[in-house]
């Protein structure tokens, strides 16, 4: 009697256990901790605040600013002039009483022009410059205009490539969070075997190996479950700094979705992405030949040194003993050309440095042309790989759960050892975290995938299966908790 009495409790032991994980695969799919951040937020927070976005958004910046440089070489320009001298220099001062239109015919006393008083003179001078061949100057700024649409591919990549980290990164969040869950119910299911093999040891029913074995399971299970609530922990912290939030202060703890989104879910829209077809070129790969185009110019102003310059020059000057731009004013235009038929070392050096560039940016190109094919192929073959592993990983979950309610079944008839049953256990919850781990890893293979054809992973956000009603407002300032 009092053996029945025991399996009659083991047996409830078991069916709480079993209720648990069901009710923990379920209950993730449509618990929200509050106010979540849903991906499309997360998203453009990282758009905004995403530390490699901000510094990719100031270095084109800089590399536009850079491109208005050479239009001084282009552009007319002009200039203010203003000064004050005194001299006793019998040229000076001659000169200065001419440009005052002072002069008289005691200035030319001969003791006068040797020895003359000291004069006081005040310049003011309007100039206007027009380059009119500066060839150096319309290459370099041709130059300097295809390194800013470098940049700016440059600064498009690194947004795409910072999205496909956010939507990681996001589910990578729900992934430990998933897998705490799940681990947290097989502890308190394995705990539960602990003690009833304890009582079953005393009532001399079970031996002591039995109570041992389950022990080292549920202490096993505990330590992955401290790992898993670790990991959550730092990913929710991975995220918050991808997203630009100072989580290291604790000034924003983004929270995200509990669970991963169903198998179902993933499949549908990673048929999408299958589909999805590549731009002509790559943002990437686009960078690389504007850099090439750059180099190639920049080797051609180099070239442009040894061509001759002309510029001319207008101006208009006051001279005065009272103020600046005060009494009469003259006029003066000009022009002027320079060439310097022998090259100097200087410009030497600068044209094969220049060459050299070119063909590192030739090489760099035809390396981002390669790099891109390459991870076309490899984007698509994981893809593949990974959705085969989450149709299998998929049946093993509803498999394991199977064999674990028969293997229960013959243990609460005595068929089974208790070995027996902590193995079926063992076996359904690593199949419920291999099957978490599927659907994350479907998700990384289609984030990649989307990088990889230059499209925009932000479009896994038809992942987000969170209501609308149930997603609050993410903000930065405001301190939020898992």
């Amino acid at each position: 009697m009092m053996k029945v009495t025991c399996y009659a409790r083991l047996r409830q032991l078991v069916r709480a256990a079993a209720g648990i994980l069901v009710f923990t695969a379920v209950s993730a799919v449509v618990q929200n901790a509050g106010a979540q951040l849903s991906l499309h937020d997360a998203l453009l927070q990282g758009d905004r605040s995403g530390y490699g976005n901000r510094i990719a958004s100031a270095q084109t910046a800089a590399q536009v600013a850079q491109a208005i440089a050479p239009l001084k070489g282009i552009l007319p320009s002009m200039h203010f002039e203003a000064g004050y001298v005194r001299t006793t220099d019998p040229i000076g001062v001659f000169g200065s009483t001419l440009r005052q239109r002072t002069v008289s015919q005691a200035n030319f006393d001969p003791q006068r022009l040797n020895y003359p008083q000291p004069l006081g003179n005040h310049q003011g001078a309007v100039v206007l410059e027009q380059p009119i061949f500066n060839a150096d100057a319309w290459t370099g700024r041709r130059s300097a205009r295809y390194a800013a649409d470098a940049s700016r591919a440059s600064e498009e990549w690194t947004r795409l490539s910072t999205r496909a980290d956010v939507v990681r990164a996001y589910y990578r969040t729900s992934l430990g969070s998933e897998r705490a869950s799940t681990l947290r119910a097989a502890s308190l299911a394995a705990n539960a075997h602990v003690k009833q093999a304890e009582s079953l040891v005393r009532q001399g029913l079970a031996t002591r190996s039995d109570a041992l074995l389950a022990s080292v399971r549920a202490g096993d299970i505990d330590a992955q479950l401290a790992e898993a609530e670790g990991g959550l922990s730092n990913a929710l912290r991975s995220l918050a700094i991808l997203l630009g939030l100072n989580s290291v202060a604790g000034s924003a703890s983004p929270v995200s979705p509990s669970a991963l989104p169903s198998g179902d879910r993933i499949r549908a829209v990673a048929s999408d992405v299958t589909a999805a077809v590549m731009p002509v070129e790559r943002a990437d790969v686009d960078a690389a030949l504007k850099e090439l185009y750059a180099a190639r110019a920049d080797a051609t102003r180099a070239r442009s040194l040894m061509l001759p310059r002309v510029n001319s020059f207008a101006r208009y000057d006051w001279n005065s003993p009272d103020r600046p731009f005060g009494g009469d004013k003259n006029w003066t235009i000009g022009i002027m050309a320079t060439w310097s038929p022998f090259t100097n070392a200087g410009d030497i050096a600068a044209l094969r440095a220049s060459n050299a560039r070119g063909d590192a940016s030739r090489a760099q190109a035809d390396a981002a042309r390669a790099n891109a094919q390459l991870e076309l192929d490899q984007t698509l073959t994981a893809l593949q790989v990974a959705l085969t592993r989450l149709s299998i990983a998929e049946r093993a979950v509803a498999q394991s759960a199977e064999a674990h309610r028969i293997v229960s079944r013959k243990y609460e008839a005595g068929l089974a050892p208790i070995a027996e049953l902590l193995d079926a256990q063992a076996t359904e919850t690593q199949s419920a975290l291999g099957f978490s781990q599927a659907r994350w890893s479907a998700i990384d293979a289609a984030a990649e995938r989307l990088r990889a054809i230059g499209k925009d992973p932000g479009s896994l956000e038809a992942l987000d299966e969170l209501p609308t009603s149930a997603r609050g407002s993410f903000n930065p300032g405001q301190h939020h908790t898992p």
